[in-house]
């Protein structure tokens, strides 16, 4: 009888770096472009009373032979109310020929580091090749890994952020500075944040545009990367209406993602946006066509993102003889 490897999130962080992460996560984007998956969109489950909300992704790569589903809530009031995350995952993956349990793992780090590594691979295939000053809004655990990815992509030779609490963008700032030796500075303006910048990352949760169009200049590139949500929006629809936009998915952008708001107000419509990410790297359609370009990827997050990822921690777990097997059937 086969047993099921149970993988924490200590264990999990041995086994991968951001490195690995972007590979897998860039192999996801290919995938889904050549319609090799079968991948429904997230299903939700809204807890209103608690605002908060739980999303079912459940994925198949068919080449790959690669099965499975996470389960993942995001409830912002946690870390002030529970002292808990605000988003928190649990990764199941099966063997698709005969649908056993192959892993349970912990899937809130893997959710941060593949939307981080989202954020690289858009900025590998869309910024500017000189790109190297890099603006951030926002200070939480999303910022880090997108910082992170980006290191990975750019030789990056400034970033500033700005949050609304200072302490988090002090520390943002102090903590990526030492940790990836490159001057992070906080700033007191979101302004200040995007302004002058090759590529911009937006991680917060806000339901009104926070980005204004005068701020952004010609050759930026932006992962906005909070919109997960109807009705939420963190760019002015005049700065999509004037850019080149790139989706990770339609059926979740459109309902979740950056574009839906100016999407359900007509602002902006579907002819309007270039296509998707992984059509890019495939080289079905163009990214950016000049130096003057603005560009943006708009993304929601895939569920063959989380797969793909765990798959290799699952495939590296096996070979270390990491984890607590179990017995699921006894």
């Amino acid at each position: 009888m086969p047993e099921t490897i149970i993988l924490n999130q200590s264990e999990i962080k041995q086994l991968v770096e951001m490195k690995d992460v972007l590979q897998d996560v860039e192999t996801a984007y290919v995938e889904h472009s050549r319609k090799n998956i079968q991948m429904p969109a997230k299903e939700y489950l809204y807890f209103n009373e608690f605002k908060g909300d739980l999303r079912i992704m459940p994925c198949y790569l068919e080449e790959m032979r690669k099965a499975g589903v996470k389960m993942v809530n995001v409830h912002p009031e946690n870390p002030q109310k529970h002292d808990l995350p605000t988003v928190m995952a649990v990764i199941e993956l099966v063997d698709p020929e005969t649908g056993f349990p192959l892993a349970i793992m912990d899937g809130t780090w893997i959710t941060n580091m593949r939307t981080g590594a989202a954020g690289g691979v858009a900025a590998k295939h869309l910024a500017r090749d000189n790109s190297e000053i890099v603006g951030i809004v926002g200070a939480g655990k999303q910022a880090y890994t997108q910082l992170m990815a980006l290191n990975e992509v750019m030789d990056i030779k400034e970033a500033q952020v700005y949050c609304r609490t200072c302490s988090s963008r002090e520390n943002f700032a102090r903590n990526m500075t030492e940790k990836y030796d490159i001057p992070v500075k906080a700033v007191d303006s979101i302004q200040n944040a995007v302004k002058n910048k090759d590529a911009v990352v937006t991680v917060t949760p806000v339901d009104d545009p926070i980005i204004k169009s005068e701020w952004i200049s010609p050759g930026t590139h932006i992962n906005a990367m909070g919109a997960d949500a109807p009705g939420k929006q963190e760019l002015e629809s005049s700065i999509l209406v004037k850019s080149r936009v790139f989706i990770d998915c339609w059926d979740q952008a459109s309902h979740s993602g950056e574009i839906n708001v100016p999407l359900s107000q007509g602002i902006l419509k579907k002819e309007d946006l270039k296509g998707k990410l992984g059509d890019v790297i495939n080289g079905k359609i163009p990214g950016r066509m000049s130096d003057e370009d603005i560009t943006i990827f708009d993304s929601t997050g895939l569920a063959v993102q989380d797969i793909t990822t765990a798959w290799t921690i699952y495939n590296k777990a096996s070979a270390g003889k990491k984890g607590h097997k179990i017995n699921l059937l006894e």
